[in-house]
């Protein structure tokens, strides 16, 4: 393929205004860890409680808990996505509509709206790591400590969280990361985080190769970094003697 390359393109000005197209990828990455970061807030809260009450005694809430996983699991993430921003709206009370239509800025309004659904879709997923650690530890652990007095939240707070999240660190890192991956959706409605910016540059500049390339290194960079910070985590935790631990 003859292809003459141009890497001095990320420089050159966009036409907009005075802004270089690095300037662009630099606005997506902070739109990128944005959405990811607080999706994964929500994520890692809801879905740490559904997985406890998918592993309690009470049935009702047990079940409550399966529908939810079983709901958003087997949703495709794009359908969910257009749900929330185009449809959801529309059953708000009149006032939250015209607020989130009108007077919001579009990039918030869309904002609000991919983090919401990847943070609910992602917590289906946690739901099931956080689920499977609890029930990977002995049964004796949780009758001994409800021998010794212990209230069941107190048994799941001191006894069964603490070992179960250690546990569960790497396939929570495995959900870390997808959720980063998984921001690339808010391209969609709107949102211009990195993958749209690469969109834009390739329409604007026509350097197809040099954006994507680019915008494959961030990806890469970014969950490389995210990897070693939850390895660095993980061996933190470790508690020699323990599962897990050294």
């Amino acid at each position: 393929m003859n292809y003459h390359w141009d890497w001095g393109i990320f420089f050159k000005p966009t036409g907009v205004g005075s802004e270089i197209y690095l300037s662009w990828f630099i606005s997506g990455l902070g739109w990128t860890i944005a959405v990811a970061i607080a999706g994964w807030i929500i994520a890692l809260l809801l879905g740490s409680l559904l997985g406890v009450m998918r592993t309690l005694p009470y049935k009702p809430l047990a079940n409550l808990a399966t529908a939810y996983v079983e709901l958003f699991r087997n949703v495709p993430l794009l359908v969910q996505l257009f749900i929330w921003y185009f449809l959801v709206p529309d059953f708000l009370p009149e006032s939250l509509q015209i607020w989130f239509k009108q007077d919001l800025d579009p990039a918030a309004s869309a904002y609000i709206s991919v983090v919401i659904c990847l943070g609910l879709f992602t917590a289906a997923r946690v739901c099931e790591q956080v689920r499977t650690g609890i029930e990977a530890l002995p049964v004796g652990q949780r009758n001994a400590a409800l021998a010794m007095g212990f209230s069941l939240g107190q048994v799941y707070r001191y006894v069964l969280l603490p070992q179960a999240f250690r546990i569960i660190i790497p396939p929570l890192t495995s959900e870390f990361l997808n959720i980063f991956k998984n921001s690339s959706v808010a391209s969609l409605i709107g949102l211009m985080e990195i993958l749209a910016q690469t969109k834009q540059m390739a329409e604007f500049s026509a350097n197809i190769f040099e954006a994507f390339t680019l915008a494959t290194l961030i990806y890469f960079v970014l969950n490389m970094s995210l990897m070693q910070l939850m390895a660095w985590v993980e061996k933190r935790v470790q508690i020699p003697g323990m599962m897990g631990g050294k």
